[in-house]
């Protein structure tokens, strides 16, 4: 054998070296992209019952959504009459109960005047009678 097929048959095995080492990787990358596959696969299965029942939750929601604006509507409504019906009581009973109270006030007033000026009145003739 020359030196050159020696070279040769080095190169060779080098190569074949080469070779082995390179596979083993793309033979875990094979693997990786399996077990990938099988994790999307899993994920997509369980994934449509999760979609179902957002679906359900959502549907349900907007039904009670929906009962919400009904009461929402309805107690804008009350809110209107009783803004109405205040609003007549005090156009139609307002002025005289106002009025009232300033009746009774004045007559009270006018009650604790009289017996102010009428004690006033009895302590000075107590006053002039005693001296």
């Amino acid at each position: 054998m020359s030196a050159g097929q020696i070279a040769a048959l080095i190169a060779a095995g080098a190569f074949v070296l080469l070779v082995v080492l390179m596979a083993i990787p793309l033979i875990k990358l094979g693997r990786t992209l399996d077990e990938a596959t099988i994790a999307i696969r899993k994920t997509h299965e369980s994934s449509a019952p999760l979609l179902q029942h957002a679906d359900r939750t959502i549907t349900h929601v907007n039904t009670q959504l929906q009962r919400v604006d009904g009461i929402t509507t309805n107690a804008r409504s009350v809110t209107g009459n009783v803004s109405a019906l205040t609003s007549l009581f005090t156009a139609t009973m307002g002025g005289p109960l106002v009025k009232t109270a300033a009746f009774s006030y004045g007559v009270s007033k006018a009650i604790k005047a009289r017996r102010a000026s009428k004690d006033g009145a009895t302590r000075s003739r107590r006053r002039r009678g005693s001296k």
